[in-house]
């Protein structure tokens, strides 16, 4: 049996053509939306918007850390729309047009942060399975999926803006977590909360890991760990006890699928 799995596709419709490519089946780890394209300003839904230099000033604040100046300047971008929320979902909706008509079948996909999973139903065909707390069987293994993202620590949870990402409180994603049972591949977006695999090296900053996942490992001991989320983490893999714990990759950039065999 052969599956190729993805994360963190960010609008690569084209690459993600041809990411199933000799697969029996493709796996996606969330993330398909291009929001803001940090490598290429003038990519994702903002650049379209405002154009590559307000955005090349959103990701110097958000780089420098400068939350404050970052969320008045991104307020007063969007203030400057009629209808900021209409455009943003028209734009999400296109992309989702685009990358969904790309797919092969069949296809496992759970969400990530970057994601609008209620909207998944207008564009999914009969090969995509829409999965996020469920477990389901590929080629006699068990796989389990959890979707989403986990809110900072000690921020309130904010369900409004422009654009809501797919955040989930603690307790929200462990319950996700406690809905997989006796699996032989635990699927997330978000990495079990190691800090070696939950640092990246290049935005010199911790990502938010799950306890939930961590615990869930080392509990069922299930072959493989498999997520994205942490675009150049200091450990691409490691084994957590029995489990070989992998950050599938940047998938927008390296355009790569990572290939599990069994």
């Amino acid at each position: 049996m052969r599956v190729h799995v993805v994360s963190d596709v960010h609008g690569n419709a084209e690459a993600l053509a041809k990411a199933g490519d000799g697969a029996d089946a493709l796996l996606i780890l969330g993330d398909l939306i291009d929001f803001v394209d940090y490598h290429d300003h003038s990519g994702g839904i903002m650049g379209a918007v405002f154009g590559p230099e307000k955005v090349a000033e959103f990701a110097r604040l958000r780089r420098l850390r400068l939350h404050t100046e970052l969320a008045e300047y991104s307020r007063s971008l969007w203030t400057g729309i009629a209808d900021p929320s209409a455009v943003v979902e028209e734009a999400v909706r296109a992309q989702y047009r685009r990358l969904f008509d790309a797919l092969p079948a069949p296809v496992y996909a759970t969400p990530g942060n970057v994601d609008v999973p209620a909207l998944w139903s207008e564009f999914a065909g009969d090969g995509l399975h829409a999965v996020d707390g469920d477990v389901v069987e590929i080629g006699g293994l068990r796989f389990g999926f959890v979707g989403g993202a986990l809110f900072s620590p000690g921020a309130p949870p904010r369900r409004g803006g422009v654009f809501r990402p797919y955040l989930r409180t603690v307790e929200e994603f462990a319950a996700g977590v406690a809905a997989l049972t006796d699996v032989d591949v635990v699927c997330s977006h978000i990495p079990p909360d190691v800090p070696e695999l939950t640092y990246d090296v290049v935005a010199r900053r911790t990502e938010v890991g799950s306890a939930a996942l961590r615990e869930l490992i080392v509990a069922q001991r299930p072959r493989w760990a498999l997520f994205g989320h942490v675009h150049q983490p200091l450990a691409q893999r490691l084994r957590l006890g029995f489990t070989e714990c992998v950050n599938v990759g940047h998938f927008q950039r390296t355009e790569r699928a990572y290939v599990l065999r069994w």
